[in-house]
């Protein structure tokens, strides 16, 4: 069930993700929202979907390097580090509130392994270069402004080049006609494969006892670099 605790200007929200086929097999993530208008502080449809397929994948992600790119209110990456995986938070090195409130959700969490760092797309930062081995990377939302398209891609492009056998698992809302994920991605030598919501029991209105993704109209794609 999603359930609200609110303090100050931060309402906590709380996610249970269940086996389809064995309910007494489940997950509780809690995720501290900030009441501002800044959309990171938020949980967008994309990541309650993004993070049921992380759930239903939990096997493969056991001791897997992950890293979530814009995590904002971090809901994907958390269900990841719950599920045994090895997690990096990042997002914009511009925004700390955003990165503090990453912190803040590992907090409630009771996950003091999982890093946080700045990474500003577009940029070869330090804290890029530094980052361990990646096996999988997560982008909830992240092709959300059509400006910020190109330096979100020279980012993951750059780790998928980098680090030849990890993929990248994003889910984005279709928003406009006039712009194709697929085509973009495709531009940039990416390989993606679409996953139909069904195959992880997501093509529901309510996911994880929230009211999320509601009737919007989410889409999952994993990539991976064509010369790898």
């Amino acid at each position: 069930m999603e359930n609200r605790t609110e303090m100050s200007n931060i309402v906590q929200k709380s996610f249970t993700f269940e086996e389809y086929e064995d309910p007494k097999q489940s997950l509780n993530v809690s995720i501290p929202e900030v009441l501002d208008p800044q959309y990171g502080m938020h949980v967008w449809p994309c990541a309650v979907v993004l993070a049921q397929y992380v759930w239903t994948h939990r096997e493969e992600l056991m001791h897997k390097t992950v890293l979530e790119l814009g995590a904002g209110v971090s809901l994907p990456g958390v269900v990841a580090a719950k599920c045994g995986a090895q997690v990096i938070l990042s997002d914009s090195a511009e925004l700390p509130l955003c990165l503090e409130n990453c912190r803040r959700t590992c907090e409630v969490n009771e996950l003091p392994n999982v890093l946080v760092v700045g990474i500003t797309w577009g940029e070869v930062s330090p804290d890029l270069l530094l980052l361990p081995p990646l096996d999988i990377i997560l982008g909830s939302d992240v092709f959300y402004e059509p400006e910020d398209f190109e330096n979100a891609l020279v980012t993951i492009s750059f780790l998928l080049r980098k680090n030849t056998k990890a993929q990248f698992w994003t889910t984005y809302q279709e928003r406009s006609a006039d712009w194709s994920i697929e085509a973009l991605l495709h531009k940039w030598n990416l390989k993606c494969v679409n996953i139909p919501l069904e195959k992880f029991h997501a093509n529901k209105d309510q996911l994880a006892g929230s009211t999320l993704p509601g009737s919007h109209t989410v889409q999952m794609i994993i990539t991976e670099d064509k010369e790898s």
